[in-house]
């Protein structure tokens, strides 16, 4: 170790200050001083500042320690540890003399500066190479797992290497916006978020990337607790980054069921685009609907020429109200969703109560349907439901 030596004879003890500088800095091992503390010396002693080659040494030290994962802050830490250590400890402020403490803290202190500003630069580079690198394995990662059958199975192994474990249960969600992620306002989403979601009992690690401007999070899902805490989460960054000033929520997420294997990713994928297709259709307030709650919808969808049929027998009536069917569909339908309460119904649409009653009463005059009666309530409840998934009446029904 280039610094388990003294400068010469009567110098510092340059591995004792090596050893109480990492101290300082948590422990981080000492041998990335490298030259740093004798070049230091030689340079005080000279009063020169530091050469090229031992600024590129400083660099080197900084690039090693970004591929070892050593915090910056630590880095920095040590190296400024080692300076004010070295300060004191050198011949000349040993020596007393005024002059002689003044030219050596001076040139220890812009060795250090220009010492340091070599390794956080270096550090930086190599981090930056690192995070490209990661960031290329985890886009290639998703990409196999998506692709599903033989190529999401060999991208077991490069996730695990990521943090991501595929041999538990598994989910992934799936967040849209207007707008699209991965612009300037939330190209820093993904880190974030991926950052917040580290921390959740030791679980595996998350993988989070923009695909096709969408963000997409595969998370392990041992229990519905962990996809609760999953989806807590991810509305709490993405709100934090999209709703500045108190805006309202410019976008919405589905999370899927979870499964088990890498095989498994594609299809949960499939799910949570579909879950979050259906909220978007359905116009549902929470931020991040669970597939699992849509599921009726999506038995309601498999036999579209039945849902068409129920539309058009019950509802179609209505388009003959003044101002067509869209006013008194969205009136049946805050009406449900309110539990058949006018009052809340009103409050919901912005109107007063009489004027709900009378959209109710003209829906049972045009439909032959009371929407008040349990026994037309199904009918009703299941046709206002079709004609959201379907986005009628603003789209024709199917002949």
């Amino acid at each position: 170790m280039v610094v388990a030596r003294r400068a010469d004879g009567d110098g510092p003890d340059l591995s004792r200050i090596a050893a109480a500088a990492s101290s300082d800095a948590g422990g981080v091992d000492p041998e990335l001083l490298g030259g740093f503390l004798p070049a230091v010396v030689a340079a005080t002693a000279a009063g020169r500042r530091l050469r090229r080659r031992e600024l590129e040494a400083c660099a080197t030290s900084g690039r090693r320690a970004a591929v070892r994962g050593v915090a910056l802050r630590a880095l920095v830490d040590l190296y400024l540890s080692a300076a004010w250590r070295l300060w004191r400890d050198a011949p000349q402020v040993a020596a007393g003399d005024a002059d002689r403490v003044r030219d050596a803290a001076l040139a220890v202190l812009r060795a250090a500066d220009d010492g340091v500003a070599a390794l956080v630069e270096g550090f930086q580079l190599a981090r930056a190479d690192v995070i490209r690198l990661q960031e290329s394995v985890k886009h290639d990662v998703l990409e196999a797992l998506l692709a599903g059958g033989q190529q999401a199975i060999e991208a077991t192994g490069p996730a695990a290497d990521i943090g991501l474990t595929l041999t538990g249960p598994v989910a992934v969600l799936v967040a849209r916006r207007p707008a699209g992620f991965g612009g300037p306002d939330t190209a820093a989403a993904p880190g974030r978020l991926e950052r917040a979601l580290q921390g959740r009992h030791g679980d595996a690690q998350p993988l989070v990337l923009i695909r096709s401007g969408e963000l997409v999070c595969v998370f392990a899902a041992p229990d519905a607790s962990a996809v609760h805490a999953v989806r807590d989460i991810v509305v709490r960054e993405l709100d934090g980054q999209t709703r500045a000033g108190g805006a309202p929520r410019s976008w919405r997420g589905a999370v899927s069921s979870p499964r088990i294997g890498a095989a498994a990713v594609r299809t949960s994928h499939d799910e949570a685009r579909y879950a979050l297709g259906l909220a978007d259709r359905l116009g549902l307030e929470q931020p991040v609907a669970d597939a699992r709650d849509l599921t009726i919808y999506r038995v309601l969808l498999q036999d579209l020429p039945a849902v068409h049929d129920l539309v058009r027998s019950t509802l179609t009536p209505l388009t003959r109200a003044r101002g067509g069917a869209a006013h008194l569909v969205e009136t049946l339908d805050a009406y449900y969703a309110t539990g058949c309460v006018a009052t809340e119904t009103a409050a919901r649409l912005n109107l007063s109560v009489r004027a709900v009653t009378y959209r109710l009463a003209r829906v049972a005059e045009l439909t032959g349907r009371d929407p008040s009666e349990p026994a037309e309530r199904l009918t009703l409840h299941a046709a206002v439901t079709a004609a959201r998934l379907l986005d009628w009446p603003a789209t024709p029904l199917e002949s």
